[in-house]
């Protein structure tokens, strides 16, 4: 069965029900293993244990978080060859602005070789029920992607 990565900075309670929207939509999903890491704990391991990934962070002065960073710095090198190819997706929230966060997960993304299976998802403001929606069909196309 293939296996989903979720690795996430949820700080907030805006965070928290996207994360939980994130569970609702790849549980629509047959036959995919979730696992969820914080950004701070996941590591080489979980990385290479993984057939896809799911990005979700705040957009903090316009950058992702260090947590995020965090994770990028410790699987990049340990991962770079034997994860190319990788199917990802990712979401920022942001109060006002998620641009630069966007831009920065790009150009790592892009440095580690990795697909990106859907269309970034970029929230801000409170997280309504259509940005929730938005969350779970995200969610649900990179399980369907692995």
């Amino acid at each position: 069965m293939p296996r989903l990565l979720v690795v996430h900075h949820t700080p907030s309670p805006a965070l928290q029900a996207v994360l939980e929207a994130v569970r609702e939509g790849v549980a629509l999903v047959d036959e995919v293993d979730l696992a969820v890491r914080p950004a701070l704990s996941a590591g080489p391991a979980d990385l290479l244990a993984a057939d896809g990934v799911l990005l979700g962070t705040p957009a903090n002065i316009g950058y992702m978080s260090g947590a995020l960073k965090h994770f990028f710095d410790t699987v990049y090198y340990p991962c770079l060859d034997a994860t190319a190819g990788l199917p990802f997706g990712v979401y920022v929230h942001g109060n006002d602005d998620t641009a630069g966060a966007l831009r920065s997960i790009e150009r790592i993304t892009g440095a580690l070789r990795w697909k990106q299976v859907a269309a970034p998802l970029s929230l801000t403001g409170a997280a309504g029920p259509t940005e929730l929606e938005a969350v779970r069909e995200l969610a649900a196309t990179v399980a369907i992607s692995l």
